[in-house]
């Protein structure tokens, strides 16, 4: 299983890699350094990364999965509600790839603050 580490500001999350193209083309694009962008409960940054979007995109992701936009060329974490989030969901602003499972609480994303460095590296198979 392939790993990467990202580190947001002060947060460091590991994520295992999915059996994905966007999977393959993040880790092909390692390493890279970003900036943090949030909206509502959710962590963005943009990336060197182009991909198609794939048949199962979805909006709508679980606690921990990690999503990439394929419009914006931008990795979000979403760790709780967004402005669009229908009761307890969380609701990205459009369909993304699901790329990646964190290993550890999405939720200590919430230190996280809009300008922080970001680097995202890969840790080993």
């Amino acid at each position: 299983m392939r790993k990467i580490k990202l580190t947001i500001g002060s947060v460091e999350l590991e994520a295992e890699l999915l059996k994905t193209p966007t999977a393959d083309a993040v880790f092909e694009s390692l390493p890279f350094d970003s900036t943090a962008s949030t909206w509502g409960e959710e962590v963005y940054f943009s990336t060197p990364v182009h991909v198609s979007k794939e048949a199962d995109a979805r909006d709508v992701v679980k606690p921990g999965e990690i999503a990439f936009w394929v419009e914006g060329d931008t990795i979000a974490i979403g760790y709780g509600r967004t402005p669009i989030s229908q009761g307890d969901e969380i609701r990205l602003a459009a369909k993304t790839n699901i790329w990646a499972k964190a290993c550890s609480d999405v939720k200590q994303l919430r230190v996280v603050k809009h300008g922080d460095v970001v680097k995202v590296e890969n840790v080993g198979r």
